[in-house]
């Protein structure tokens, strides 16, 4: 996807006696990106985001102090809508149609806030599924078959 920004007109607001000039406003893709990223991480049951080499770069990225949050989530502005396309991993045993629907509704709810911009939609992905202890090394249990 190609690096565009989002230009967002504004229009002049008049609160208790004070005017607000007219302008513009420009959001780049990867500002919606990391709202939504940010947005979707909150979710209960979302272990991570994005593809098993996305993740491996993330911990890469998250050991310098570099985070992504926009790691795993892909968007499209248009002139009044956005679209983003999100993919998790879950954590077991959740149920993952009630995790990929707070995702949908936690992205959708924080582009409108903090965005302003109406979200056409946003599709869940889930690439994987985290169990815990599955990652733990416990080579140094096993018994030696050599004495």
């Amino acid at each position: 996807m190609a690096d565009t920004t989002t230009t967002t007109t504004t229009t002049p607001r008049t609160a208790a006696g004070s005017t607000s000039a007219s302008g513009k406003t420009v959001i780049d893709d990867t500002v919606v990106a990391k709202v939504a990223g940010i947005a979707a991480r909150e979710v209960n049951g979302v272990h991570s985001l994005g593809t098993g080499a996305a993740r491996a770069i993330g911990a890469i990225r998250d050991a310098i102090g570099q985070r992504d949050f926009g790691q795993g989530v892909k968007v499209e502005v248009g002139e009044k809508q956005v679209a983003a396309d999100v993919v998790i991993v879950a954590e077991y045993p959740v149920a993952l149609q009630q995790v990929a629907d707070g995702v949908r509704s936690g992205v959708a709810r924080a582009l409108e806030q903090i965005v302003g911009m109406e979200v056409a939609e946003v599709n869940v992905t889930v690439q994987d599924v985290y169990i815990p202890g599955d990652d733990d090394d416990n080579d140094d249990k096993k018994e030696s078959r050599v004495e």
